[in-house]
């Protein structure tokens, strides 16, 4: 929930909210909103979709995947009100119901 530099809510680069390349709402590859092998929304390896060791949906205890996006509700919360649903639709598609916003933030 960091607003510092590269923290989930910083919009400098590497942020979380930023848009520019490495950005957590950035569509270019390696970003957050990215579905390019290490995007945000990749389901390849090391993608933020993907269940294998280094995926952002791993749950392996080595090979940790490192994110500078923020929490999964928080972030989704931000997609839908920023326009991105179809991105927004992906993550819900990966994720369980207890981290969608409407349920997480009751």
């Amino acid at each position: 929930m960091s607003t510092a530099q590269e923290g989930g809510l910083s919009t400098s680069q590497y942020g979380g909210m930023s848009t520019s390349q490495y950005g957590g709402l950035s569509t270019a590859q390696y970003g957050g909103l990215s579905t390019a092998q290490y995007g945000g929304l990749s389901t390849a390896q090391y993608g933020g979709l993907s269940t294998s060791p280094g995926g952002g949906m791993s749950t392996s205890s080595t090979d940790i995947n490192m994110s500078n996006i923020p929490p999964w509700p928080v972030f989704l919360k931000e997609l839908e009100s920023r326009g991105y649903i179809s991105q927004a639709e992906l993550i819900r598609s990966h994720l369980p119901e207890f981290l969608w916003p409407e349920n997480f933030f009751k």
